[in-house]
């Protein structure tokens, strides 16, 4: 039970530590551009992850993989998620961009049930359909205002862009997991996206200031040990036990937008991002409600007599 409730601390932990890197993030968009923040993000990350490794023994052990290819087709469908979310991150509010990165459970169904033939029930249907209307109250205040807001639409864009592209990395990360350890594949996503954000110095990179040096080496770091908390909770519980914590995601997010910047979204924008999340969790823990309800309903009514008392 203890390594129950170290495990969800670990969770709590790593949620916290993903938001706080999103406003690292952030900030350092204000001078820099999307691929140099990957570069610093991934490059910087590798140190606590090596680190990591050697603490349990496994450095330089868990480098060797049977899998180059699996790890490399994870880490380009995780590096595009990346550099969506953090072009996201660019142009939106923490809480609309967190808001939207729940979709990525959502967009899957709709995709199942063309190809796949799948029907997966009235309450994943009705909650997929009302995480999309959560989306159009995300715009709503853009829609409904005379002159579309540019920038806004690309963060929306690119939010609804790195969900999809995340739906697909968590089925790459799902294929690994069967042969990989979660930190040789923390490792070689680190690696794979350390060059992939280096390949855009052709379209541009920005002198590095001192203040945005904090912000690009905190990302990395806060990056890297999010994965690591992540990857110990999941070591001490049951993934069903802690998928739950994840919407606490949300909280950070409203959190520090307050805190930092001052702002909220707009009441209709922030009710569609809650719209979102419940969405999410309904999807998530579909088995679970419909394991309850069907425990409800066929638990056998008890006789009583006139008195009220249970007849025998």
């Amino acid at each position: 039970m203890n390594n129950v409730w170290t495990g969800i601390g670990l969770r709590l932990a790593a949620t916290g530590l993903f938001a706080i890197m999103s406003l690292f993030v952030r900030m350092a968009s204000l001078e820099a551009p999307v691929g140099q923040i990957m570069f610093w993000r991934s490059a910087v990350a590798i140190l606590p992850i090596v680190l990591y490794l050697m603490w349990r023994k496994e450095f330089p052990r868990a480098l060797r993989t049977k899998r180059p290819w699996g790890h490399l087709k994870r880490s380009t469908f995780g590096g595009v998620s990346m550099f969506l979310s953090f072009v996201s991150l660019a142009y939106l509010p923490l809480a609309l961009a967190t808001a939207l990165g729940f979709l990525a459970p959502l967009v899957v169904i709709p995709i199942a049930m063309v190809f796949l033939r799948e029907n997966p029930g009235w309450l994943v249907t009705g909650a997929t359909l009302a995480g999309f209307a959560g989306v159009f109250l995300i715009l709503w205040p853009m829609i409904s205002t005379p002159g579309l807001d540019h920038e806004t639409m690309i963060g929306i864009g690119a939010g609804i862009a790195f969900a999809i592209t995340t739906a697909f990395a968590k089925t790459q990360i799902k294929a690994l997991t069967t042969t990989e350890p979660s930190g040789t594949i923390a490792f070689y996503f680190a690696v794979v996206c350390s060059i992939g954000g280096l390949l855009t110095i052709p379209f541009g990179w920005a002198p590095i200031s001192a203040g945005n040096l904090i912000w690009l080496v905190s990302a990395g770091l806060t990056g890297g040990l999010a994965h690591i908390a992540m990857t110990e909770a999941l070591a001490r519980a049951p993934v069903s036990t802690l998928s739950a914590f994840e919407y606490t995601a949300m909280i950070w997010a409203i959190a520090l937008d307050l805190l930092v910047f001052g702002v909220l979204p707009a009441p209709v924008s922030l009710i569609g991002g809650v719209v979102i999340v419940a969405a999410a969790a309904l999807v998530g823990f579909n088995d679970q409600i419909l394991a309850f309800a069907k425990r409800q309903t066929a638990k056998p009514a008890i006789c009583t007599d006139q008195t009220g008392t249970p007849a025998e």
